[in-house]
Formats: structure tokens, C-alpha cells, sequence
């Protein structure tokens, strides 16, 4: 497996870890609809939440946060409809992004909470 893939999987074990250490509870790993993937799809109270994870060895380029696009967005939009729609759920849908930086010196995470609004 290629370096920046075996980042990419520490980087979603270690989002499922905080997020359970935060009381959420999972639903979806990796839910693909059509073109889009939803990374991690939890509930917490009374809401779904939508985890897009990014994860970098280093900040030099951009925070993790910054690589998400608005197509990306679009897609994941697209995908949470049809989850909630197909589960037949009337709940309020967060998107969150889980920004983490790993490398030899350490793992910072940092949750963004409400990364962008569509619900």
C-alpha cells in the first residue's frame, strides 16, 4: 500500500477513536453513494454527522481542512441526502471535518464542527 494511502487509514482509526472518546456513536464507515464517499457517519443527540477525515504528515502545504473542495462538498451533500432519505431518518445532518497532522513528532487533531452548512 502507498505511503499516503497507509496515512489516509491511520488517519481515519485515529478520527474513529476521538469520536468515540467524544460519545458518538458510529453508524457508517466509508459509505459510498454514486461518486461520493462519506469517510465516517456518526449520530450524537440528535444529529447525523457526516466526518470528511484529512490527514497530513505536515502543515507545509495547507492544513488538512484546506484540501477539502467544493466539488468534494457537493458530492457529500449529494450522498448524505440519500442516506438520510434511503433510512428514512428526519433528523438534522452536521458536516464535520476531522483535520489531522501525523508524523514522528506527534498527532494533532483538531474537529471542525459545522465545516459547512446545507441542512
Amino acid at each position: 500500500m502507498a505511503e499516503h494511502n497507509e496515512l489516509g487509514k491511520k488517519g481515519e482509526e485515529l478520527a474513529l477513536e476521538y469520536l468515540r472518546l467524544k460519545e458518538y456513536e458510529i453508524l457508517e464507515l466509508n459509505y459510498r453513494y454514486q461518486k461520493a464517499e462519506v469517510d465516517i457517519i456518526a449520530k450524537r443527540g440528535g444529529l447525523i454527522i457526516a466526518a470528511e477525515v484529512k490527514t497530513r504528515s505536515t502543515p507545509e502545504f495547507g492544513n488538512p481542512q484546506d484540501f477539502v473542495k467544493p466539488k468534494q462538498i457537493q458530492q457529500l451533500v449529494k450522498a448524505m441526502n440519500f442516506y438520510v432519505e434511503d433510512s428514512g431518518l428526519e433528523v438534522d445532518v452536521r458536516f464535520d471535518i476531522i483535520a489531522i497532522i501525523k508524523n514522528k513528532a506527534g498527532t494533532r487533531i483538531e474537529h471542525i464542527q459545522n465545516a459547512f452548512l446545507y441542512f
